[in-house]
């Protein structure tokens, strides 16, 4: 009996997106800039951890990959079904389990949006502050598995640094609950840090208990407007050395501005060739201050223009044109590589003016965005030539190799959110010894000693040892 038969037997035809329907194909693709759809024999979409752990048991027994999936907007190719099988998505596993504003902690299915979350988080009356780009429609289990970040992990960290507690199902059907529910806890080695960021490799989220933090009383954003990269670059050294600590520093360069000009309500003075946005949160009484201290400071720092805004309206304008870079670039060109990769803080600067020379070298276009807080770049690789010709496919990894080649060199990573997945595998050598990478493949064998779990991501192939 095939797979596809089986998973129909035991969980029901309705719980299983099979071939010939048409729904099959959205579960080979994602968000990532790959143009080769990989198609499953089936998906499975799994309403409670008994059904996640039986795909896993009869996948086991079947000898089938088994792919992971969320909501499907990873950039790298993690949720890809590369060697076929099943795709298992957690996409209907939605209920918030628990929210405790005394307790400061929520428990929630690995399906539910983030954004949702947050939402029913605030209406409580406190605040979960992971929050990637994509916060409208990923997922938090996706989230979990990735390590994603967002705007405001400068201040308050990453999505491992609030997740407590985990079950996860493993390989096989086993499910194991690992963690906690209070705000310290060392008892044995930490397996929820094991766990968040593997991508789903090791296995699969369940459900989580997050860690919640009080909600602040009120939030200021402030847009300072520079002539070039340098002189963002000393306002943002100059704001990390005063002691302010926001909860936001982003920045971006001339041609994220230049994309945005037409769409954004802001008129940018034509001189601009870089921003930095700063957002800072605490007591009401403070944001005056804090507005006119840094405002301040970029005006000495040479900011052509600075907009200051403590009203969600008006907050809401000021956020509008980093807001929109993204989705710009995306209309503008036919081909868009989002890339993340992360340096120190004082090497921002030359990683962007490095970005222009491989531009400039490639003919490639390369706009460059994101969390200076935290030194994690969107390097953005674009070409309006044929997505399905190798030969451009070819040139843009080519520029993207450079791009990390450059970044490593400083001292940097290649990804600070987005995750290795598929489409940076081949990359992981220019950062990690194969020492390194052997006991990462040890670590894998033995969560999966089947190889069947997400098989074909994170690590580049193993290579053999002279005794075997």
């Amino acid at each position: 009996m095939n797979i596809v038969s089986v998973l129909e037997r035991e969980l029901g035809k309705e719980a299983v997106v099979g071939p010939g329907d048409e729904r099959l194909e959205d579960y080979g693709r994602d968000e990532s800039p790959l143009p080769e759809f990989y198609p499953p024999a089936c998906a499975v979409l799994c309403e409670s951890t008994e059904q996640v752990a039986a795909v896993l048991r009869i996948c086991l027994e079947q000898n089938t990959p088994v792919t992971p999936r969320g909501a499907g907007s990873g950039m790298v190719g993690g949720a890809l079904p590369v060697r076929g099988g099943v795709v298992l998505s957690t996409e209907k596993m939605q209920r918030i389990k628990e929210i405790d504003p005394a307790d400061l902690v929520a428990v929630v299915e690995p399906g539910v949006i983030t954004g949702k979350f947050q939402e029913a988080v605030e209406a409580a009356g406190v605040f979960y502050p992971p929050d990637p780009a994509s916060l409208e429609y990923c997922s938090i289990g996706g989230n979990a598995s990735t390590n994603a970040g967002g705007p405001r992990a400068f201040k308050y960290g990453v999505t491992r640094d609030y997740v407590l507690g985990l079950e996860v199902a493993l390989m096989g059907g086993e499910v194991l609950r690992c963690g906690r529910r209070t705000a310290k806890g060392v008892t044995s080695y930490d397996l929820v840090a094991g766990f968040v960021g593997t991508e789903g490799t090791f296995g699969v989220i369940t459900e989580m208990c997050v860690k919640l933090v009080p909600k602040p009383a009120a939030a200021a954003t402030i847009l300072g407007v520079f002539t070039d990269l340098a002189k963002a670059g000393l306002a943002i050294e100059a704001l990390l050395r005063s002691g302010v600590r926001p909860s936001v520093l982003e920045i971006a360069d001339k041609f994220s501005i230049d994309a945005v000009r037409p769409k954004a309500r802001y008129r940018f003075p034509a001189n601009a060739g870089a921003i930095v946005l700063c957002e800072v949160d605490g007591e009401a009484d403070m944001m005056e201050m804090m507005m006119e201290r840094i405002g301040l400071a970029f005006d000495e720092l040479g900011a052509i223009d600075v907009l200051a805004a403590s009203e969600p309206a008006e907050r809401s304008k000021v956020w509008e044109a980093r807001r929109l870079i993204s989705g710009a670039l995306k209309e503008a060109y036919r081909i868009k590589v989002n890339e993340d990769i992360c340096v120190p803080r004082g090497k921002i600067v030359e990683m962007i003016a490095r970005c222009d020379r491989i531009a400039a070298e490639t003919g490639i276009p390369i706009a460059v965005f994101g969390h200076a807080g935290d030194g994690n770049l969107h390097t953005n690789l674009l070409s309006n030539e044929d997505p399905m010709d190798p030969a451009v496919r070819e040139k843009l990894w080519h520029a993207a190799g450079q791009i990390f080649t450059h970044a490593v060199a400083l001292g940097g990573t290649l990804s600070g959110e987005h995750g290795i997945g598929l489409t940076k595998k081949p990359y992981v050598t220019l950062e990690q010894s194969p020492q390194l990478i052997e006991w990462q493949h040890r670590w894998k064998a033995m969560w999966d000693p089947s190889g069947l779990l997400n098989p074909g991501k994170r690590l580049p192939e193993r290579q053999k040892r002279c005794s075997e």
